[in-house]
């Protein structure tokens, strides 16, 4: 102000400074620079000031969301180091609380705002108190709670990248409910989107705003034809799936059926025996060139009589002659119930003659041996071996959820389109798997592990192939498709089908980000620490909102470096003189003593103190930086769909027909 002042007079009358008007003009000049760059400085401290009470709300539209093909934009932010710490250290200093609370005013309106709220006339001032704009000095901070000041430490922030290459590493976000682990997960879905990955979304809760985003990421970006949508709470919207109709080994079906059942103690056994019969139909109605689903599988199990028949048929005209038709006739009216071994008693003479006539004719096959051995058990008993996996397959197939998850190939009336990841990976597509865990666990956690599954299944044949594999001219492209994998809720999901996608389908393209609300929900999930400890050492970035749990926050305050900071402690003192002969009656002292002290750059405090939308992250081999994510601004975006019946419009417009879902498909091999 003074340096302001001075540059005017000297201006315009140099004659009060004792100048000459040459004089004067260059004295102004200087002095205007000088007032100039007192301005910069002081309007750096207020605006310092005001940020460490309240950051300005930082939004962006869809359409601006920043998109590279060599970096992965974050929000914005700063390079946490020695200097922030020391300065959030200050903070709580108690001579600088005035800056860092609010004042007076700012209680009285909040209290007002409660008062006026229901009195006639005083509720319009009420109002007007609550409205965050410009013009009100009063208005209420935003909805994000935390300390600002964990932010405005740094007043310059700048846009915030990570290496695209990284992300093969997996990025794990942990955070608390509600404090924009969806948000952040929509910012990354909408760039790997838009950079033409193959994007594969999946969604425990079936989050509807997800969702929505994803339906108008494709559309912004043209690629609403490669969307698939699998809903199990919207039937009508939803993509078909067989989670065990695609697979590299014959075995995969079985293992994916029994992998849902537990496997201590004594369920152990009855899950071995599960999985053997379930194998054995697998194995039939694949020789038979039927694809399995939930559906035969259940029926088979529960009656296998119609599939020896089936298999029977199949496989007899091609090694016994001609009349062994005629001959097992013959040998079913030769039958009599009372001779039959207990076990067999009420079965079918027919099935019972077939199986005889195998044994006596010496004939052999895997397939048919292992259908006979099912056959032989007695009812009762084999009822009893396999009651542990009939209600988990009963949820599995009522309702409309087996028309999802086991499709009828030959509905031609049906039009919602079958998908595989193999045809989903090669064209580049889009999938958003939304398993509504609310409703049914069990169900929702038995379609994901089965999808992981055969993820990892398809993960290992473009490691080995590529994607054109089996196809005309197939094997002449080998690159590796770049498929971006978020799983939301992450500890809903992570079993022993997902720990191989972690630690071995990066190699084939995979990069993962994972989801999820603390550490310890992942540990129980998996039942194992060590097991847990494995799964975390396949996540090479780290990104943590705030957090509720100390062993969370500990994952990434025990990884950061520790630093030096400084203390100031005020010391004084007063002696008095003892000496009476003294003209000094006593001396005093006051100092400011500088400490030391080493800390680390954050303390799990301040992880569990971070307003919602802001987050520490641990980039590119250990580098912390302190970030905001833009909250997306749905407001006028023309690609947004408003509502599910919206979606649910487009898509029965696209799923015209059904009647080809065979092009294009991978053709199955089987192990």
């Amino acid at each position: 102000m003074a340096a302001t002042s001075a540059a005017i007079v000297a201006a315009f009358a140099p004659w009060a400074l004792m100048m000459t008007p040459d004089v004067g003009y260059g004295t102004a000049a200087l002095l205007g620079l000088v007032s100039i760059k007192r301005t910069h400085e002081a309007l750096r401290v207020l605006r310092f000031q005001r940020n460490i009470r309240r950051l300005p709300t930082y939004t962006i539209s869809a359409d601006k969301i920043p998109v590279s093909h060599k970096r992965l934009f974050l929000g914005k932010g700063f390079r946490w180091t020695q200097r922030h710490t020391q300065r959030l250290r200050d903070t709580l200093n108690q001579k600088v609380r005035k800056y860092i609370e609010m004042g007076p005013l700012y209680h009285w309106a909040r209290r007002k705002e409660v008062e006026w709220e229901t009195v006639p006339m005083l509720n319009y001032f009420a109002h007007l108190l609550s409205v965050r704009a410009w013009w009100n000095p009063l208005a209420p901070l935003p909805p994000v709670g935390g300390k600002p000041q964990l932010h405005a430490v740094e007043p310059r922030e700048e846009k915030v990248w990570m290496a695209l290459g990284e992300r093969v590493g997996h990025t794990l976000v942990l955070g608390t409910t509600r404090v924009g682990k969806t948000r952040l997960a929509e910012l990354l879905i909408t760039q790997d989107i838009r950079r033409g990955d193959v994007v594969i979304v999946f969604d425990p809760k079936g989050d509807a705003e997800l969702m929505q985003r994803i339906v108008a990421e494709a559309k912004r970006a043209g690629r609403e034809k490669a969307l698939n949508l699998f809903h199990l709470g919207y039937p009508e919207i939803s993509s078909r799936y067989n989670a065990i109709g695609s697979f590299s080994r014959i075995t995969e079906v079985a293992t994916r059926v029994a992998n849902q059942l537990p496997n201590e103690g004594n369920s152990a056994a009855f899950r071995e025996f599960a999985w053997r019969f379930t194998n054995i139909i697998a194995r039939a109605l694949v020789a038979m060139g039927r694809r399995p689903d939930y559906n035969q599988i259940v029926r088979h199990i529960t009656n296998i009589e119609p599939l020896l028949t089936d298999y029977c048929h199949h496989w007899l005209p091609t090694v016994a002659p001609r009349e062994w038709q005629q001959e097992v006739k013959a040998m079913a009216e030769q039958i009599n119930e009372r001779d039959l071994p207990f076990a067999l008693k009420g079965r079918s003479h027919d099935v019972i003659a077939l199986v005889r006539y195998i044994k006596e004719q010496g004939l052999y096959d895997p397939v048919a041996d292992g259908l006979r051995s099912a056959f032989e058990y007695d009812k009762t008993y084999f009822d009893k071996i396999v009651a542990s996996l009939l209600p988990l397959m009963e949820k599995l197939i009522s309702g409309k959820t087996a028309e999802l998850i086991s499709p009828d190939y030959t509905d031609t009336q049906d039009h919602r389109p079958i998908f595989d990841w193999m045809e989903v990976i090669r064209r580049k597509g889009i999938v958003y798997v939304g398993l509504d865990a609310l409703s049914d666990m069990a169900v929702a956690s038995a379609v994901g592990n089965s999808m992981f599954a055969d993820l990892v299944s398809v993960s290992g044949q473009i490691y080995k192939h590529g994607t054109d594999y089996g196809l005309p001219d197939g094997g002449k492209n080998q690159n590796m498709p770049t498929i971006s994998l978020h799983a939301d809720e992450f500890n809903e999901l992570i079993g022993n089908e997902f720990i191989p996608l972690l630690n071995k389908a990066g190699g084939s393209g995979f990069q993962v980000t994972a989801y999820t609300q603390t550490w310890s929900d992942v540990e129980a999930r998996i039942g194992n620490r060590a097991k847990a400890g494995q799964v975390a050492g396949n996540f090479n970035t780290l990104i943590m909102l705030r957090v509720k749990e100390l062993a969370t926050a500990e994952m990434l305050t025990n990884q950061v470096e520790t630093v030096e900071v400084n203390t100031i402690m005020e010391v004084s003192g007063v002696n008095d003189s003892a000496d009476p002969t003294s003209s000094v009656d006593f001396t005093s002292r006051n100092e400011d003593r500088i400490s030391v002290t080493e800390t680390p750059l954050i303390n799990p405090s301040d992880t569990m103190a971070l307003p919602k939308g802001q987050a520490f992250a641990l980039l590119e081999g250990g580098h912390l930086w302190k970030i905001r994510m833009p909250l997306p601004d749905p407001s006028d975006d023309p690609a947004m769909p408003k509502n599910i019946q919206s979606i649910a419009s487009e898509m029965k417009q696209r799923y015209t027909t059904s009647d080809r879902w065979w092009a294009g498909a991978d053709s199955i091999s089987h192990g």
